[in-house]
Order: structure tokens, then sequence, then C-alpha cells
């Protein structure tokens, strides 16, 4: 089987759906992905929460036990591993390895802002010593949130969590192709950016990216299709088609047989 480290130096970019819940997750699975992440916005907003702040730890933890019984690789978004303190990061993602976690996204900020780079360092070698076959994807943000956002200040950053033993850079935000370019060239570790509205996989990888992720699009997409639905319904249209009732329930048994078993 491929190892979730090889799927980031595939001769085309390694393209993850973000999945928000076990259903979700079962149906990239079905779909033929080879891997699976979870996306904090979409976690925290189906508790009525906003993304960020700490709050979707319990309810990642939760998601990865189960997602980790489907038969392909799965990482989590872990924001900024939910504390300070390095140890604590190593000790949470040390649990959910235990399950059989693949990799972590790991992110340099708190709160919607940047912390000191050091700090962040110190958290990804702290997560390398305890769990070293996880597959860390230090997350760069300056550009998310426009702090700082410069090539060169996220090039830095990079380098700093590459040296402290990062797997993989993760860039959020990061959209004009010379910019892509640049950093992916600047990086000696695979990239990471979001999926973008005018740039395709294929033209993503053109410009050096190893991995696009879904992030919190498929979840929003959802969203919008379930309101898109029932308004058409109200507005007197047909139903649209869907998977059918009866398949969806079929992939809940068998995946609730797996667990037991």
């Amino acid at each position: 089987m491929t190892t979730f480290r090889d799927l980031h130096y595939a001769a085309t970019p390694f393209l993850l759906p973000n999945a928000w819940d076990a259903g979700s997750g079962l149906a990239f699975a079905n779909a033929g992905f080879p891997a699976v992440g979870t996306t904090s916005f979409g976690i925290a907003a189906s508790a009525g929460l906003p993304d960020g702040g700490r709050s979707s730890k319990a309810e990642t933890a939760a998601l990865v036990a189960q997602l980790c019984r489907l038969p392909v690789h799965i990482t989590a978004d872990i924001e900024d591993g939910y504390s300070d303190d390095p140890a604590e990061v190593a000790d949470f993602v040390a649990q959910l390895a235990a399950l059989g976690l693949a990799g972590v996204n790991l992110e340099d900020s708190t709160a919607g802002h940047l912390v000191d780079p050091a700090a962040v360092a110190d958290k990804v070698a702290a997560v390398k010593r305890r769990s070293p076959a996880v597959f860390i994807n230090a997350r760069v943000d300056n550009i998310w949130f426009g702090e700082q956002a410069t090539v060169d200040a996220v090039l830095r950053r990079a380098g700093l969590y590459a040296d402290a033993g990062a797997d993989g850079i993760f860039v959020p935000g990061l959209a004009a192709p010379e910019d892509i370019q640049a950093v992916t060239a600047g990086v000696a570790l695979p990239v990471n950016v979001l999926a973008h509205p005018s740039l395709t996989v294929p033209e993503l990888g053109e410009l050096g990216v190893r991995r696009v992720s879904s992030g919190s699009l498929p979840y929003r997409a959802a969203v919008d299709a379930a309101v898109n639905v029932v308004t058409a319904l109200r507005d007197g249209k047909q139903a649209p088609a869907a998977t059918p009732y009866w398949e969806m329930q079929s992939r809940l048994v068998s995946f609730s047989e797996r667990s037991e078993n």
C-alpha cells in the first residue's frame, strides 16, 4: 500500500478531501481517495462553534477515532495543537497516532494571529520526537491572516519548521502563481495549498505544489447544496437526484460492523 508520505511525492499533486463527520469521511473513502483529512472549520461549525480558538479538540479526536477505522490514510487538522505546551501537543498527537493517524496539520497562529515561530518549531520537534512516523504538515499562516504577508516571511518560517522536523509545509491563502512558484522553489519539503478557484490541481502541480487540500470547501458547498434543495422544493421544482438512502445506509451498517470486529 502506498504510504501517506509517498502520496506527497507522486507525479501529480495529492488531492486531499477534508471531512467534517463520519458520513463525509465514508463518502470520500468510497469515492476512491487514498487519504482523508479533517477540517477544523467543518467540525466546529457542525457543533455550532466558530473556527479556531481551540474549540474543536474533543470533536476532532472523536472523529479521528471513527475515521481511522476506514481503509485509507487519515490526517487531522489540529489547529495549533490546542496548547502552548509542546509536551501537551506531543501527547495529544501520540494519542491520535495510537489510533492509526497518519498525519497532522499544525498551525503557527492562535486566535487569528501569528505566534512566535520558535515556539511552533518547539511543538514540531516535540511531536516528531514522540511520534516520528506521523507526517507533520506545518502550516504557515502569514498570508491567511494578512500578517507579515510576504513570500520571504513565509520562507523564513517554513525553514524553521523544516529544521525542527516538519515533513511538509502548508500555506493557506497562497494564490498568485508567482508567489506559489517562489514558495515551492524555496522550500525543500512538499508544499500544500488550498484548492484554488482559478487554478486547477494540474496547474498547481505545474507551479510545484505537491498537495492540494479541499479544506472547508466541501462542507460549505454541502450547506449551500442543502439550502438549494429545500429552496427548489419550496419553489415547486422536482426533488434533485442524490445518492439513494439505502446505499448510504449500507455504508453506515458496514462501517458500524467494522467497528465491532
